[in-house]
């Protein structure tokens, strides 16, 4: 039997990312062989990955890709702020984010299957591992790709948490990042006030009648008071109505047809949007991992 040197352990550290532990049984179980000890611990990884499959990843980032035609937008989860900034987790983002925008999928399931960009593993291979890596639940949860039907696609990402692509109708790259800024900044639901669902608009106008029957003012004199205050409400949710965020004395819409623009379509991702999370104490936590929960 090949003795394990603290040389070898380190080795497959480093190409791993596993523990110095986990390396050293890995290398023992597979008598000194290196490419045995990688597979083992991938295995093992798999294992990892399987049992935190089921916590709750609400952290993580947004990433973009674009080639100059098109642009792809991935959001990837883990649990922890912490892993959200780890130099493997961005470079797997990132690189998840190149793949699906070359081989224009927006699928999860299927993306997972396919080589990962500048590997030649897949990509859920490469999130396997990288769950081992960093010991967190790692999940692809969304992306989306502009249209190529757009003359061009404006992208706006702050602090890798909120990312925004917005496609227009005129060549106006300054103009659409622009609106793609006021767009992480503003949460536009729709692009115009016709576009707000109707059932979100009956139920804004149930609540403003039941607080305006209160007021004690003749039926005629609430319903107007009742379409103002559902204007505003179209307004503030519409992308043509909002103030612009650099100019709050014009509105989006204006800038606009000023510009000779119109927004086709727009996406908006925010880390976490929508996942329940799970509060828990940090000391209890780090516990667990000592502990090897």
């Amino acid at each position: 039997m090949t003795a394990i040197t603290a040389g070898m352990v380190k080795e497959l550290r480093e190409r791993t990312g596993a523990g110095m532990m986990e390396c050293k049984k890995a290398l023992e179980t597979s008598k000194g062989d290196m490419e045995l000890a990688i597979e083992e611990l991938r295995k093992s990884g798999r294992t990892k990955a399987d049992k935190k499959a089921g916590r709750i990843a609400a952290e993580g980032m947004v990433a973009i890709a674009d080639n100059g035609k098109q642009v792809a937008m991935i959001e990837v989860n883990c649990e922890t702020d912490f892993v959200g900034r780890d130099a493997n987790f961005v470079a797997f983002v990132k690189a998840a984010a190149e793949t699906a925008l070359k081989a224009g999928e927006t699928d999860v399931a299927k993306l997972a299957a396919l080589t990962l960009d500048g590997t030649s593993t897949t990509v859920e291979e490469a999130r396997q591992e990288l769950v081992t890596k960093v010991g967190e639940n790692v999940q692809i949860r969304r992306i989306v790709i502009s249209n190529k039907s757009s003359a061009v696609a404006g992208t706006y990402i702050h602090g890798g948490r909120i990312g925004v692509i917005v496609e227009l109708d005129a060549d106006n790259k300054d103009v659409a990042r622009d609106i793609a800024m006021h767009i992480a900044a503003s949460r536009p639901l729709v692009i115009s006030p016709e576009q707000v669902p109707q059932e979100l608009v009956a139920k804004e106008k149930e609540i403003y009648l039941a607080q305006a029957a209160t007021s004690g003012k003749p039926q005629d004199i609430i319903e107007k008071m009742v379409m103002g205050r559902l204007k505003k409400y179209l307004d503030e949710v519409s992308l043509s109505g909002q103030p612009f965020v650099k100019d709050p004395d014009t509105t989006v819409g204006a800038l606009l047809n000023k510009s000779r623009a119109k927004v086709l379509a727009f996406h908006r991702f925010e880390v976490g949007e929508g996942i329940e999370k799970i509060v828990e104490d940090f000391r209890e936590a780090v516990m667990q991992q000592v502990q090897g929960g």
